[in-house]
């Protein structure tokens, strides 16, 4: 057994670093001394409540200095984490805390009454950790551990255990837990910050991100913990909040999301003082060119783009400085991992394809996953031949720079000929007035599906165009089989925990005949 747990990352930050602020949350700051003592605090008080080396204990908990308490806290006391969306139903949560396996739901009192209620359905206790809430009789976790001595470090794990189980969003049937080990992810971090990023010890980084997903989790805060970094958080995240948050704690590093790109750019425009960001990256979804543009443009920085799942710890590929940036595409892989272009119609089977062929993105390495959690079918789906089969349709050129096209299951096939909405986003986020815009396809009798392209419009225009107007605009810079035949104006599009936008319920909406 080779030693190895995902604990360390702060363990040794604590020990190099420990008079650096690890955390700040509004007026609380924390060093890395300060944050590895509780979290091996909330491990005692895990350990007195029975919780025992290879138990599951989930999180219910926001962006606050008590996530990587309990994250870690969990980690020490040798147990495997389960974070939770913050997004979910009660439902959807019980699901969730009985498919994991569950023996206990740590909770910030903040999300108390979805929690209690949640962990009710699942037949498993709470405990809670935050300010006190009024009126609660719910264990807290502080009263626990302060009942009890700090464990002396963090319990020996092998590198192929289990360290976190993250849940999918679910956008095909129930969502499946994805089992990621201790190796995946210490790797990841550490390849992030170390190989394909310029990270330093002195950045001070946005941790606006939900911590519970696998972007905000390996990359915002455990990869600034990696590297001994200070990360500031935000629980809330609007443009105007994190411009103005960045511009008090001086934070040079954003990683973010599109939307959070495009909310960005909309609030600097009444601005006169914007951060002065070093590093920038984008993730969890494609990013426009045309925003990638205008965000270098105003912030005068360079955002490096990447790609990656839940599944693959999650960075897969990235810009990275050592190979040059080149927009639209989500850069090389990184160091350890392997990303080739395979047949997709070929399910049993990886069949590579030659240089510059579309085809199904496949990722083999240290950061692929174990497997799903209970669902030996779904993961001999996914792992094939030692690869890992991402979904999603690519091309690799001649430099190794890797393109997103689309998910497969995202194509649209109009009159026979496949349209991928990633192209018609491109175009159509070009005209001054898209802020936002998502392309999906709708049934239609004559050509089976129909372009439709679902537009938020941007901010700063007071009256966009009508929606024939767009469809004109889009024909010039289209082909004829690309272009949408359909726009619908919008005031948002609906976004997941992730804050991916979610194409299944637009095209569901979508498809609503309209009520006069």
């Amino acid at each position: 057994m080779t030693a190895l747990s995902l604990a360390m990352v702060l363990a040794e930050a604590a020990r190099r670093h420990f008079d650096t602020v690890a955390v700040v949350d509004g007026d609380v700051r924390v060093t890395y001394a300060e944050l590895w003592l509780e979290a091996r605090a909330y491990a005692a008080g895990l350990r007195e409540l029975g919780v025992a080396s290879g138990d599951t204990v989930a999180l219910l908990a926001p962006n606050v200095v008590d996530f990587p308490r309990v994250y870690y806290g969990v980690l020490a006391a040798g147990a495997v984490l389960v974070p939770v969306h913050l997004l979910m139903t009660v439902d959807e949560i019980g699901y969730v805390l009985r498919d994991s396996g569950a023996r206990l739901l740590v909770c910030h009192t903040s999300q108390l009454a979805t929690g209690r209620t949640a962990a009710a359905v699942a037949g498993i206790p709470v405990v809670t950790v935050g300010p006190v809430a009024t009126g609660a009789d719910t264990p807290r976790l502080e009263d626990l551990g302060g009942s009890s001595t700090p464990l002396p470090s963090y319990l020996t794990r092998s590198a192929e255990d289990t360290a976190v189980v993250l849940y999918t969003s679910g956008t095909t049937g129930a969502p499946k837990g994805a089992l990621l080990t201790h190796l995946n992810l210490v790797m990841n971090a550490t390849v992030n910050v170390v190989d394909a990023n310029d990270a330093r010890r002195t950045d001070v980084v946005l941790g606006c991100l939900p911590l519970f997903h696998s972007f905000g989790q390996t990359v915002a805060m455990n990869g600034t913990f990696r590297v001994g970094a200070t990360l500031v958080l935000l629980s809330r995240f609007t443009g105007p909040a994190a411009i103005d948050l960045m511009v008090r704690e001086g934070v040079n590093v954003f990683h973010g999301v599109p939307t959070m790109y495009v909310a960005l750019l909309d609030a600097a425009r009444d601005r006169d003082t914007l951060p002065r960001l070093r590093l920038c990256i984008s993730g969890g979804a494609s990013l426009p060119v045309a925003v990638l543009e205008r965000f270098n443009a105003a912030f005068d920085t360079t955002i490096f783009e990447g790609y990656g799942l839940s599944e693959t710890s999650p960075t897969a590929t990235t810009n990275q400085p050592a190979f040059g940036t080149r927009a639209g595409t989500v850069g090389h892989p990184v160091w350890g991992v392997e990303v080739e272009i395979a047949r997709a119609e070929v399910d049993d089977r990886i069949e590579l394809l030659p240089t510059g062929e579309l085809g199904e993105i496949v990722i083999r390495g240290h950061n692929v996953f174990a497997g799903y959690l209970g669902q030996p079918e779904a993961t001999a789906q996914a792992l094939v031949d030692g690869w890992f089969r991402s979904g999603d349709l690519g091309r690799k050129d001649a430099d190794g720079f890797v393109t997103i096209v689309d998910r497969k299951k995202d194509v649209i096939i109009r009159g026979g000929f496949n349209v991928y909405p990633r192209e018609v986003e491109e175009a159509l986020a070009r005209h001054p007035a898209v802020g936002q815009v998502a392309v999906i396809g709708l049934p239609d009798p004559v050509h089976g599906e129909e372009v439709c392209a679902v537009v938020v419009p941007d901010q700063a225009v007071e009256s966009p165009p009508g929606e024939q107007e767009l469809i004109d605009w889009s024909r010039e810079h289209l082909g004829r089989h690309k272009y949408p035949r359909q726009v619908r104006y919008v005031d948002r599009l609906p976004l997941g925990p992730s804050l991916k936008v979610r194409k299944r319920e637009l095209r569901e909406e979508m498809a609503r005949p309209s009520v006069d």
